[in-house]
């Protein structure tokens, strides 16, 4: 009879991640860097090495135009991120800056000091140029340049909401990172399903701002405990293999999680009721007007 085979660094099937322990593929977040964007860095390497011999002022001219492209590289990264939190959220604000097109901007005049170096002058090095400047715009696009989904809605309260959900992702980040030290891959994915309940509720405050109040304290509070209990578990965890404080760390996740889902549950619930008085209101006053209203009528 074939026998799984086991060994000190083999790993235990109780430790095996099961299809219940992953969270949902709809809500997984693909890191928006691929490898395209990763590949703008390369230019700069083979400018700087093949200007070592054409003296001072080919090679100032070769790092200079290294510097410009590794920066409009970085500006590329940072600016897919930006697009892809604009792109994750039903209510969100335009970037503030527009860091994909002034990444274009800079691999357009990082290939023209480029072409200058070889081609003094200054009808080809625009040339080369311009046609950098468009050949990034149409690999990488543009950013977003208008707001979504802010119609109607009251700024002042929808800046509270963004700075707000900015602080809890930049939370759940920490808890991400720190994770990463427990070198425990079902407690990496156990603890994903818990962002992903959080992220309900951040999506249910981003649709309506008026549940700020009601979620704040778990958006703030819950989530600064949950971020420190992750590290400190991490740090145990990830020294001692104490299985003891995995075992409290996965309760407090189990938890926080339903408590979570709970508040979730609680906002929908209060926003269905105050929709329904608002037909129901709407309806008294139409009959008050002489306007049948039927209960089919609201279908």
């Amino acid at each position: 009879m074939a026998q799984r085979y086991g060994g000190k660094f083999s790993p235990d099937p109780k430790d095996t991640p099961t299809s219940k322990d992953r969270p949902a593929f709809d809500k997984a977040r693909v890191d928006p860097v691929g490898a395209r964007a990763n590949l703008m860095f390369l230019p700069a390497v083979p400018m700087v090495f093949l200007a070592l011999n054409d003296g001072a002022t080919g090679l100032i001219t070769a790092l200079t135009s290294a510097a410009v492209l590794t920066g409009g590289a970085f500006m590329l990264r940072e600016g897919l991120k930006a697009e892809a939190a604009y792109v994750a959220r039903k209510v969100a604000r335009r970037p503030a800056l527009p860091r994909k097109i002034l990444a274009a901007l800079l691999v357009g005049l990082g290939i023209a000091l480029a072409a200058y170096r070889s081609e003094p002058g200054i009808v080809a090095p625009v040339l080369y140029g311009l046609a950098a400047l468009g050949l990034h715009l149409a690999a990488f696009g543009i950013d977003p340049l208008k707001s979504k989904g802010m119609e109607g809605v009251d700024t002042f309260q929808q800046d509270r909401v963004a700075r707000v959900v900015d602080g809890a992702e930049e939370l759940l980040t920490d808890m991400r990172d720190a994770m990463k030290r427990a070198q425990d891959r079902k407690m990496e994915l156990r603890l994903d399903q818990f962002q992903t309940t959080v992220r309900d509720l951040i999506q249910t405050v981003e649709e309506d701002p008026r549940d700020l109040t009601a979620a704040r304290k778990y958006l703030g509070v819950y989530l600064i405990g949950a971020r420190d209990a992750t590290v400190k578990f991490a740090d145990i965890y990830g020294r001692s293999r104490d299985t003891q404080a995995r075992v409290d760390y996965a309760a407090l996740l189990d938890d926080l999680e339903e408590n979570f889902a709970a508040r979730t549950r609680k906002l929908l619930t209060e926003d269905r009721t105050d929709l329904t008085i608002e037909i129901d209101v709407l309806r008294d006053r139409l009959q008050r007007e002489g306007v049948r209203v039927s209960p089919a009528d609201d279908i």
